[in-house]
């Protein structure tokens, strides 16, 4: 009996999340660029990515720049990566824990953040989407 039941609790926490598909991107206002914004560095390493919901975006050069509201940046990290189309630039942002402040005590408190967003081309009149769970 305990065999049958931990084979079945077993079973179902392998396809709770096989049917969840990912929303569709959605699309991100755009505002003016802000400098009283935190800016982070995109840091490949953060520990325990999760998805960051982005607020705004704004103009950076050919590029752009989300906006987003995060931890301080002693306890907080971003990794930002970005799938380009003609028509379309969709942002995934990621929030985490840099690895030289795990296990550090932080406080709890937000901060309004920017990170760049590299591109490979040029933002011109492409459309900023965001990717969201």
């Amino acid at each position: 009996m305990r065999i049958a039941v931990t084979a079945a609790l077993a079973g179902l926490l392998l396809t709770a999340g096989a049917g969840r598909a990912a929303a569709e991107p959605t699309a991100v206002p755009e505002v003016a660029p802000d400098p009283a914004r935190t800016v982070f560095v995109d840091d490949p390493a953060i520990v325990a990515p999760h998805v960051t919901r982005i607020a705004s975006w704004a103009r950076s050069g050919e590029g752009l720049a989300v906006n987003f509201t995060a931890g301080t940046p002693d306890c907080f990290g971003v990794h930002v990566s970005a799938q380009e189309t003609d028509q379309t630039v969709t942002v995934d942002l990621r929030g985490g824990t840099p690895p030289e402040s795990v296990g550090r005590m932080c406080i709890a408190l937000a901060v309004r953040a920017t990170v760049d967003v590299p591109l490979s081309a040029p933002l011109g009149d492409r459309k900023v989407l965001a990717v969201e769970w």
